[in-house]
């Protein structure tokens, strides 16, 4: 292992994860101590407790490596590109999320594909002017796409990203031949995503990892604990003084702005959507308040042809609780 990898798993020599080379069980590369406190990050050495935790049918672990780009304004995009074919469909993670939040539906789809992480998220680089609105981020999706996933059939967007792919798929039909949306619709509103942004929106920083996990099981009822300590290593940093801290731009750089003039914005995504030619599925998480029954009338009057998909038990990270019925809702638009 040594000699190609450094201690994170990256291979020295070109910055790409050595799956070919890295031991992903070396205890070298645990994240854990014995105690269950963490030890050293190493974003690739996880992908067996996804496939432990979930029992997926994977013989052999799929290259991934991440990879990044400069935009044209100096910012830079990160992703992580899965496999070695030409990736079949590209990831859109929601706020305060990560590419990391598809792990465990990458590996029980086994296909090739492209997760980004949106700006202002995981390690892509914020925005000066904090704007993070969907018609803003689509362009740069844009860009990843004709980057790296030319030839993606399937662009999948969850919350933020949802809405994302939605504006994405007005501004630019050719890039987006199909397009699923999880748990979110453009009559999104304060109340309904209320439990979403009182967790969002808590504490930046704090003391000790134990305390940051306790919070985020406390306002993540549908997950199990495994995964969501797998998801604050992958969405958090600690500080050479102990602390951790989330990764997400959480800047209030925008100026404060009536909460109406938002939603108004959101709501004109309804005028898009009903002007989509390309097949859509909408996934609703069954346990979920995002998306009421209000808002899937109002999806299928606009959109006719659009599916809808309630996934029983998941609430609105529906990746997160029930990642494998997600995989399979994706394989079959897919594969039609």
């Amino acid at each position: 292992n040594s000699a190609c990898c450094d201690h994170y798993g990256w291979a020295r020599a070109n910055d790409t994860c050595c799956f070919d080379c890295c031991d992903i069980n070396d205890d070298d590369n645990n994240n854990y101590n014995d105690d269950g406190a963490v030890n050293t990050y190493d974003e690739f050495s996880m992908f067996g407790e996804n496939i432990t935790e979930y029992a997926l049918n994977v013989a052999t672990l799929p290259k991934v490596q991440r990879v990044s780009m400069k935009l044209s304004d100096g910012r830079t995009m990160s992703a992580l590109q899965w496999g070695t074919d030409t990736p079949e469909v590209l990831f859109v993670h929601g706020s305060a999320q990560n590419a990391h939040t598809w792990d465990t539906v990458i590996l029980a789809m086994g296909v090739s594909a492209i997760a980004i992480d949106m700006p202002g998220h995981g390690h892509s680089s914020w925005r000066s002017d904090g704007n993070y609105e969907p018609a803003v981020l689509a362009r740069d999706v844009a860009t990843a796409i004709e980057t790296w996933a030319p030839k993606a059939k399937v662009i999948v967007g969850m919350s933020l990203g949802g809405l994302t792919t939605v504006a994405l798929a007005g501004a630019r039909p050719d890039l987006a031949p199909r397009i699923v949306v999880v748990d979110i619709t453009p009559g999104v509103n304060s109340q309904k995503s209320k439990a979403i942004t009182d967790f969002v929106n808590g504490p930046q920083t704090f003391a000790s990892f134990e305390e940051l996990l306790a919070r985020t099981i406390e306002h993540n009822p549908t997950r199990t604990q495994s995964s969501l300590r797998r998801g604050i290593l992958h969405n958090a940093k600690q500080l050479e003084d102990g602390s951790w801290q989330w990764r997400y731009d959480r800047s209030t750089h925008a100026p404060v702005e009536d909460a109406a003039k938002k939603v108004e914005r959101l709501s004109a995504l309804w005028g898009v959507i009903e002007n989509l030619k390309c097949q859509m599925l909408l996934v609703r998480g069954g346990v979920s308040p995002v998306v009421d029954d209000a808002d899937v009338a109002e999806l299928q009057r606009r959109k006719p042809d659009a599916e809808v998909l309630v996934v029983d038990g998941a609430g609105h990270s529906v990746q997160g609780d029930r990642p494998v019925e997600l995989a399979t809702a994706l394989t079959r638009i897919l594969q039609s």
